[in-house]
């Protein structure tokens, strides 16, 4: 006689009383079954890395959020958890490597593990609605909803590594002109989401429902690729008035945080470039120059009470005779610093500024130090705390108008828009990769940018003191773009655009409804008269 079990019937081995022997079978088939979802989440975590700059593979991203449905469909919430939580940490122990470069292994991986925490919640949610009707629609949303969740708690959230944040090209970035960030996201994840099912289907006997749900994969990214249909062109130039643009790379001595202890050559680096760039004007071997814009960090020394670097920072505005944009650490308030953008103007020196909104917790500042000391002296390398600025990063220079972040400020979905919305014509970012070395941070970071080009239909100007330096054109396309560590300049015409993107209009909006899309699947499958329906498979 058969003896039943969730998962099917087992014989019983002729001669015994089956009841040991069958139970010991279905463990060894259940401790199969996880292991192989357990490597099948790994993978899924592997795809969604090789779709990041590092690899750079964009298109093999949908193929992570399809092994990870794979992996869960019809699994209970806690298992769910433990396959979300493997992915996340397969994607975002070697994502986030270069975190570790300076602090070691503990911050690293505890900065990575809990990233992996929240995709241990969006392992759970699909899990436990994957048994509802039109499942991989939800389980799309949910990945939007994870992301929206982890770019915002704790400490104000940490987005970097979305799904939408790793196509630099192919027919998803598109999206990002109508929903930003979050609609690529969920697209990409929508069609591997759909993938898995193709691939359920096909397992079941179905093969005509599988290459309709196979078609309707397809049909996602070839929507992406009609949307450029309506969108600006690639050039620079074109839009609006022009205003010539100089980005100066002035290196640092040396990768790590030893630059910090040569802050007075990190400066001279780019007042020296500054002043050739000025040479090369008068020769007529560039043209002159609206504005110039330096990296974070291109004067760690405060030029509101170092009269030294003050004179050389004006020494370089007056030679090139065009306001200098410089990132700067300032003094205050009070036992705080600033990192500070300021407009420094050739003949009357340091005008607006712009002070970084969101300081990035265990790097420019530290939560809760006392606390955080027991577990590494680490936090004690950060002396003083970054306070937060509380005004957009809308700036006006040399006849642009320019929407300014900060290094890590990129990809926050929020203050990005603040400062377009404002009135920019175009976009800056002022950074520091010195301390990752030659590692992904930068060229992910650029990633960012092209995609925020794209969102906004505005051009970018990324300074960097290492590189990867860049001018990114509406489109996303690099027009120009530095090695890591090594001196750069460019001067590029670029248009000072005033057209609104869809994206831009509506804000968050996209996101906040996919989110709730994904929420109210969960809220579903947690009503109990749902939850017995589908285990009657009646749902």
């Amino acid at each position: 006689m058969p003896s039943a079990t969730p998962t099917g019937t087992l014989e019983r081995p002729a001669g015994s009383s089956g009841t040991s022997s069958a139970g010991g079978s279905r463990r060894r088939w259940v401790g199969g079954q996880l292991a192989g979802r357990t490597l099948l989440a790994a993978a899924a975590g592997g795809l969604l890395l090789l779709a990041f700059p590092g690899s750079s593979l964009p298109l093999l991203a949908p193929l992570g959020p399809a092994a990870l449905a794979l992996a869960v469909h019809g699994q209970r919430a806690r298992t769910g958890a433990w396959l979300g939580l493997v992915a996340g940490l397969a994607f975002f122990v070697p994502l986030l490597s270069w975190s570790g470069i300076v602090v070691g292994a503990l911050p690293w991986l505890a900065l990575a593990i809990s990233q992996a925490a929240s995709v241990a919640l969006l392992g759970a949610a699909t899990a436990a609605t994957s048994r509802l009707p039109l499942w991989p629609l939800w389980a799309a949303a949910l990945w939007v909803a994870q992301e929206a969740l982890r770019g915002r708690f704790p400490f104000g959230g940490f987005p970097w590594g979305r799904l939408g944040l790793s196509q630099t090209e192919g027919p998803f970035l598109a999206l990002a002109a109508y929903g930003g960030v979050p609609l690529v996201g969920f697209a990409i994840a929508l069609t591997g989401t759909l993938l898995a099912a193709a691939v359920l289907r096909l397992g079941a006997g179905g093969r005509r429902a599988a290459a309709l749900t196979a078609l309707g994969a397809l049909a996602v990214p070839a929507l992406g690729g009609l949307a450029w249909l309506p969108l600006p062109g690639s050039s620079l130039t074109a839009g609006g008035p022009t205003r010539t643009v100089a980005v100066v790379q002035g290196d640092v001595p040396k990768p790590g945080l030893e630059f910090n202890e040569r802050r007075r050559a990190v400066l001279d680096n780019h007042v020296g470039r500054t002043i050739a760039l000025a040479e090369a004007v008068a020769a007529g071997e560039q043209p002159q120059p609206d504005l110039v814009v330096w990296p974070e960090n291109s004067s760690d020394i405060d030029p509101y009470r170092n009269p030294d670097a003050a004179r050389e920072i004006s020494r370089a505005a007056d030679a090139i005779g065009a306001p200098v944009l410089v990132g700067a650490v300032v003094s205050g308030p009070g036992a705080f610093i600033s990192n500070t953008a300021i407009v420094w103007a050739p003949g009357t020196g340091p005008g607006d500024t712009y002070v970084k909104r969101h300081p990035v917790p265990f790097a420019e500042y530290i939560p809760f130090r006392d606390f955080f000391r027991l577990f590494s002296d680490k936090v004690d390398l950060v002396r003083r705390d970054f306070a937060a600025g509380d005004e957009v990063g809308l700036l006006e220079v040399g006849g642009a108008r320019i929407a300014d972040v900060i290094c890590f400020e990129v990809v926050y979905d929020g203050l990005v828009h603040d400062a377009v919305s404002a009135g920019a014509g175009m976009i800056v970012v002022q950074t520091n990769n010195a301390t990752f070395g030659y590692t992904a941070e930068s060229e992910q970071q650029v990633a960012a940018a092209r995609v925020r080009a794209v969102e906004f239909g505005r051009s970018v100007a990324l300074a960097s003191t290492s590189g990867i330096s860049a001018v990114i054109a509406p489109d996303g396309s690099l027009a120009a773009a530095s090695g890591l560590f090594e001196p750069a300049v460019f001067v590029e015409e670029v248009a000072q655009r005033d057209s609104t993107t869809l994206a831009e209009r509506l804000g968050a909006g996209p996101e906040w409804l996919l989110s709730a899309l994904g929420a109210g699947a969960v809220l579903a499958v947690a009503t109990p008269a749902l939850r017995r329906r589908l285990r009657r498979g009646t749902a």
